[in-house]
């Protein structure tokens, strides 16, 4: 922020005027023409590639200066077209660890049919981005290759390496995960005391008002089950109560009404207490209490009547697709569900496999783990070396709005990091709107201050970290 030529915090808040009525800056200019290209590449499963996108990323590296020796393109044969790149700008002290910035260049399908405007195409209008990935997750992607440009750029030494890795996979359940292969194979090209990823952020109010940022600590796993009923069937004229629909029927009845006991990390008791106190009245005094004792009955009932705290408190199944029988005049020989659960950190996905088989109850029923099987959540540390850095330098682009700590209840390729021994926190900065923006839906969309404003952020803030043992 000082001395290099950085830009300052005023000059990033200056941006919070609408554009439409200002000139980009030059380094802004350049980081929209390198997030336009981004965003324009088609990344999809179906029809795009995550290997064009990182190899264009690494072309323009190399074009800032970075050596061959400082970038790898990754793919596999099997998934030619599902490869990434980890790039890393090394550090001066070698006794400081690396730090890492994590994102996903794979985006979810975008049928140009019922989209208003081209999903691949980046279209500023009515002071927001529009394209499929303008906010998830090619903003943060953008951002954090247009850093290491910038850095190397400005002639940049940091005492810690920073290492970035874009990879292909977050968005598609079976889909070949470039983070997950990482970990898995190339361990040492990632590792790193921490990673900054996606998962945090801004909120508004829906008027434009930014009213919370948040920074993630930790995360659920997510892991599907099968369960299924067999049976000998028969002919339907002569039916019979051993029926397998009926024992699925039962089966799914008792996981809906069964209630995995509350919980609380580190992170979520402070979130709790913040939020809490926070909102005051009778909702807030349940939040204090629970983030007090968990065992509160009465706090937690009231708690739970929010669907967002009912599942950060603790772990949730829910069946999300069902089939059944083979003909309209048979009793069914089999039926089966998928069963989608969020996991609390600390529980591995057997454990839940064997909680279900309890719930259920009939050894008729069979509980198989759908693939990818994932590793457990491991809770996040509330690392006061990293909470404090984002806080104090919020309190700068983001006066009187608060930044508080936040479990995820969905799930980032922060879980593989995590495995090997990588704390993952989704950084605070860019915002989005209380509908969502579009993301994984149609129109998807960010507003244009918060790409710029939070790009601003997140330099500094990655600079912070790097100058940091």
């Amino acid at each position: 922020m000082r001395g290099l030529g950085f830009f300052t915090v005023s000059a990033a808040l200056a941006v919070v005027q609408p554009l439409a009525a200002q000139t980009l800056r030059p380094d802004q200019a350049a980081f929209r023409e390198l997030y336009r290209e981004l965003v324009e590449t088609n990344t999809t499963l179906s029809s795009g590639s995550c290997t064009l996108a990182a190899e264009k990323m690494a072309t323009r590296l190399k074009a800032a200066g970075y050596a061959d020796a400082d970038l790898t393109l990754f793919s596999i044969p099997e998934n030619p077209k599902e490869g990434g790149l980890v790039a890393m700008l090394r550090g001066s002290d070698p006794k400081a660890k690396p730090m890492l910035l994590l994102a996903h260049l794979d985006v979810v399908e975008a049928k140009r049919e019922d989209w208003t405007r081209d999903p691949f195409t980046l279209i500023e209008e009515n002071g927001y981005f529009y394209a499929r990935g303008s906010a998830d997750d090619k903003a943060m992607a953008a951002m954090w290759t247009d850093s290491l440009i910038r850095f190397k750029q400005a002639g940049y030494k940091p005492k810690r390496t920073i290492k970035m890795a874009l990879t292909c996979g977050e968005e598609t359940t079976y889909a070949f995960n470039g983070a997950q292969w990482l970990a898995q194979n190339r361990p040492e090209l990632i590792a790193a005391e921490f990673a900054l990823n996606e998962g945090g952020g801004g909120d508004t109010d829906g008027k434009g008002k930014l009213v919370s940022q948040s920074m993630q600590v930790g995360e659920k796993a997510v892991q599907n089950y099968r369960i299924e009923a067999t049976n000998p069937g028969g002919h339907s004229s002569i039916p019979v109560r051993d029926n397998a629909i009926y024992d699925l029927a039962d089966a799914i009845a008792k996981i809906r009404d069964y209630e995995f006991p509350a919980q609380l990390t580190d992170t979520t008791r402070a979130f709790f207490r913040a939020t809490g106190k926070a909102k005051g009245g009778e909702e807030g005094a349940a939040l204090i209490a629970v983030a007090a004792n968990v065992e509160d009955k009465a706090a937690e009932a009231i708690v739970s009547k929010d669907r967002t705290y009912h599942s950060m408190l603790r772990t949730t199944c829910v069946a999300t697709l069902l089939d059944g029988g083979h003909a309209n005049n048979a009793l069914p020989q089999r039926a089966g569900a998928n069963i989608n659960c969020r996991i609390f950190p600390g529980h591995p996905v057997e454990e839940i496999q064997e909680e279900l088989a309890k719930v259920i109850g009939n050894p008729k029923i069979t509980i198989t783990l759908v693939p990818p099987i994932r590793p457990a959540a491991l809770p996040t540390p509330l690392d006061p070396k990293i909470m404090g850095p984002a806080t104090k330098l919020a309190a700068q682009y983001f006066p009187g709005v608060p930044v508080t700590p936040v479990m995820s209840t969905g799930g980032t390729d922060g879980i593989f990091l995590a495995a090997i021994g990588i704390p993952v926190y989704g950084v605070p900065g860019p915002w989005g709107d209380p509908d969502g923006n579009g993301a994984h839906g149609l129109n998807e969309r960010i507003e244009v201050k918060s790409v710029y404003v939070g790009r601003d952020y997140l330099f500094d803030l990655v600079k912070l970290y790097a100058d940091r043992k």
